[in-house]
């Protein structure tokens, strides 16, 4: 029998449409596959079982009945915990927030269960979304199926590892400076950033408005484009979602399987963003994926962008300046965890200074005091003024490179996942994993990140990033998919085919290896 939980979502759909298959077993098998493996992994936080039975049953009763349901009906999802669901808890990773159940769904949510998409549960993250390796959830780190011992990424490491240890068929993820794409490229999945604006941000936990977007995690590149067009779309309930009308991102994937979709496309790669503090596996796998698409008719060119070389200082002070001003309604008083001091007198202002310090871990503390720090009277020209200065500029770059190319490329991350541990007492080591694509983030251009292939020093995933203007996500389908059947034809099969098994007896070689 087909194992399910193998299968692309796309494929999925198919079968689910044709009633070969149930969403009450693909729900099942997901659901078994989770309790096989995720005891080691922790991609998830919750796992919503009954209620993702029941409503898989739902849906097959409703297409036995005759009814015509939307393409990923059926289709099993994870909802990283960032966004709000009316019937799970939604903690974005911090125990200000344990247990927290609120009233209403994100849009994006919403939109999943309009379309029959079963929600399985929500995945771990880094506390608020901040961090590149979920080790700073306060529920514990996730695991990169590759490897145990190493990250998944971050902050959205549970929806990237959810994918990869095959728990979920797709996932969701935000993305406000690399968290989708940096755990895409280190776990061997697909991870997309929409266009700011694109995606309904109404319903994610906020951590820094101008910069955070909502996007797809999946297996392939034609999966992510079929859950993008299920949450993409104008939302009134968002002040900054756009009011185009998009075209479909499964047609414009469809469209780069086609013969010759790749001739004459203009590829530019960013010069500012290679070289130095790039592994050399990750180095050789992105310059043989540009191998690959000139040799299928593209142009590569490379493109100057100055202005790259501050973005991660710029975005150091933009992040926690917008953070420090959304987290002031973690107050204890209007929800989230209440702690009160051990000695009176129990004013507020006590009351709120316990709460925040027992239930905000330390990268979060960080940020808010350099956040808070930015936007005080005397500084708020020098840094945060500044910082947004060196956003136009980089929005400036983006432009005068797409006046010479189509889409722009680079690694997704400069290295391959590193070990526990390895970047804990750097904090600046770990922001710097983000270097590729936090510039995405600043101009609020789309960007996707896609396997690349293994690097050969470890053996671990590499990722490719691709970005295209503001509004035209639908060429990053395009040519991300025609990318992708370039490489699978060299091996031979998706990457993720290579990744280890992670069956119960072959989980730790020894209790060392445990995290």
């Amino acid at each position: 029998m087909t194992d399910l939980t193998r299968l692309s979502a796309a494929d999925l759909a198919g079968l689910l449409a044709s009633r070969a298959v149930s969403s009450v077993d693909a729900t099942r098998a997901h659901l078994d596959r989770i309790e096989s493996v995720d005891e080691d992994v922790h991609a998830f936080l919750h796992v919503a079982g009954e209620k993702a039975l029941a409503t898989a049953a739902g849906i097959d009763q409703r297409r036995a009945a005759g009814e015509q349901l939307a393409p990923l009906a059926g289709v099993p999802i994870a909802i990283k915990d960032v966004l709000a669901t009316n019937d799970m808890p939604s903690t974005s990773g911090s125990k200000i927030l344990e247990g927290w159940l609120p009233p209403y769904d994100a849009t994006v949510v919403r939109k999943l269960r309009e379309a029959g998409l079963v929600p399985l549960g929500k995945t771990n993250m880094d506390e608020f979304a901040m961090g590149s390796s979920t080790e700073h959830s306060a529920y514990g780190p996730t695991r990169n199926p590759w490897d145990l011992e190493r990250i998944p990424g971050g902050s959205g490491g549970g929806s990237a590892a959810a994918v990869a240890a095959f728990e979920a068929p797709l996932a969701l993820g935000s993305d406000t400076g690399g968290s989708i794409r940096q755990p895409a490229a280190v776990t061997g999945s697909v991870g997309v950033k929409p266009t700011y604006g694109g995606v309904s941000r109404y319903g994610a936990i906020a951590l820094a408005s101008s910069l955070d977007q909502v996007g797809p995690v999946s297996r392939s590149v034609l999966d992510a484009g079929l859950l993008h067009d299920v949450i993409g779309g104008h939302d009134p309930f968002d002040s900054t979602s756009l009011t185009d009308t998009w075209p479909s991102m499964a047609d414009a994937a469809r469209a780069g399987l086609a013969d010759g979709a790749l001739k004459g496309v203009r590829v530019g790669v960013i010069r500012e963003l290679s070289g130095e503090g790039f592994q050399a596996g990750v180095t050789q796998r992105f310059e043989e994926s540009l191998a690959l698409l000139e040799s299928a008719g593209a142009e590569i060119v490379e493109v100057s962008a100055p202005s790259f070389e501050y973005a991660v200082a710029a975005y150091y002070l933009i992040l926690p300046a917008e953070a420090s001003s959304n987290l002031a309604r973690f107050d204890s008083v209007r929800f989230g965890l209440r702690v009160d001091p051990s000695d009176p007198p129990v004013t507020v202002e006590r009351v709120m200074s316990a709460t925040r310090d027992a239930g905000f871990g330390p990268e979060v503390k960080r940020r808010i005091i350099l956040g808070t720090y930015a936007l005080s009277a005397g500084y708020y020209d020098a840094y945060y003024g500044s910082a947004q200065k060196v956003r136009t500029l980089i929005q400036r770059d983006f432009a005068s490179a797409f006046e010479k190319v189509d889409v722009l490329v680079s690694p997704s991350a400069p290295t391959t996942a590193f070990k526990f541990g390895e970047k804990l007492a750097d904090p600046m080591a770990m922001y710097l994993n983000d270097i590729t694509t936090i510039p995405a983030n600043l101009a609020g251009v789309p960007g996707m990140g896609l396997p690349i292939g293994l690097a050969p020093e470890d053996g671990l995933p590499v990722g490719l990033q691709l970005m295209a203007p503001a509004r035209a996500d639908a060429r990053l389908y395009t040519i991300g998919a025609a990318l992708e059947q370039l490489l699978e034809q060299k091996w031979g099969g998706s990457m993720l085919s290579q990744a280890p098994d992670l069956s119960a007896t072959e989980m730790f070689a020894s209790e060392e290896g445990a995290v």
